[in-house]
C-alpha cells in the first residue's frame, strides 16, 4: 500500500472504453486517483461529480483525474455518459489494484459484514510520489482534500 512520500506502484487497467490505461503514462503530471464502491450510486456520484466539477481547473493545471472501482467497462461507460464525467474510469473487476492500494476491506451495511471498496483518494506528484492519501474518506471530503493538497 503506497503512503505519503512513497512512489506509487504502477498498474494497468481497462477504462470505460476498454482501453488499457497505465498510471506510468502520466509521469510528468500530477494525478488524482480516487476509489469508489459502485458506479451510479449516490455517494459515488457525489464524489465523481465533485471531481467532474473541478476537472476544468485541474485540466488547465495539467492534473489528470482517474476514478477506479470494481465495475465493468460497460457500467462505467453508462455512468460516465449519464453524469458527463470527462476523465478515465478504471475497471478493477478483480480488485487487485484496490487491494494493493489499501482501498479494499471489510465493510458493514445493515449489520451484515462484507468486503468492498473503501472510498479513498491519492494525489500523486509529477515524479510518481504520493503527496496525499485519504482512506475511508467521505465523498465530499475526498474532493475538498484532494483539491487542497494541490494547493488551491
Amino acid at each position: 500500500m503506497p503512503t505519503i512520500g512513497e512512489t506509487a506502484p504502477d498498474f494497468a487497467l481497462p477504462n470505460q472504453d476498454g482501453n488499457t490505461v497505465r498510471l506510468s503514462d502520466f509521469r510528468g503530471k500530477k494525478v488524482v486517483l480516487f476509489a469508489y464502491p459502485k458506479a451510479g450510486t449516490s455517494g459515488c456520484t457525489t464524489q465523481a461529480c465533485g471531481f467532474r466539477d473541478q476537472f476544468p481547473k485541474m485540466e488547465a493545471n495539467g492534473v489528470v483525474v482517474l476514478g477506479i472501482s470494481p465495475d465493468a467497462p460497460k457500467d462505467q461507460k453508462k455512468w460516465a455518459v449519464k453524469e458527463g464525467l470527462q476523465y478515465n474510469l478504471l475497471c478493477d473487476t478483480d480488485h487487485q489494484v484496490l487491494e494493493a492500494w489499501g482501498a479494499w476491506g471489510e465493510k458493514s451495511m445493515y449489520g451484515k459484514k462484507y468486503m468492498g471498496v473503501v472510498r479513498s483518494h491519492w494525489v500523486i506528484d509529477e515524479h510518481g510520489v504520493v503527496i496525499d492519501e485519504q482512506l475511508g474518506v467521505s465523498a465530499t471530503e475526498s474532493v475538498e482534500k484532494a483539491v487542497k493538497s494541490l494547493g488551491w
